[in-house]
Formats: structure tokens, sequence, C-alpha cells
């Protein structure tokens, strides 16, 4: 009785599609989570959006 199981490739020899089959099924998911690095804005800060935001002082 022959194995039933698939032979064992190494993962250089495979074709690209296998390749790319494999490494989708060892990929995880974040879960929602934003891997982007966050950090709290200083204070001290000079922020010219906040001054104009409003649009321009139209008094001369």
């Amino acid at each position: 009785m022959k194995d039933a199981g698939k032979k064992f490739i190494p993962y250089e020899k495979l074709s690209k599609r296998e390749k790319r089959k494999a490494d989708l099924m060892q990929r995880g998911t974040w879960y929602g989570v934003d891997p982007v690095t966050k950090r709290v804005e200083s204070g001290k800060r000079y922020k010219r959006h906040e001054k104009h935001r409003n649009g321009f002082d139209t008094e001369q």
C-alpha cells in the first residue's frame, strides 16, 4: 500500500505557484492591528494648520 500523503519537496525546488501557496499558508493576520508606530505629538511644536483652519483674516 502506497503512502497517501504528499512527498516532501524542498522549498527551493517548488514552482512559483506552489511557493506562493506555501507562503500564504504561513502568513498570519494582524486582526485589525495597525502596525504603524504611533507617537504623541509635542505640545511645544508650532502648528500652522490650527492658525489657518478658519481661513485668512480679511481685516487690513
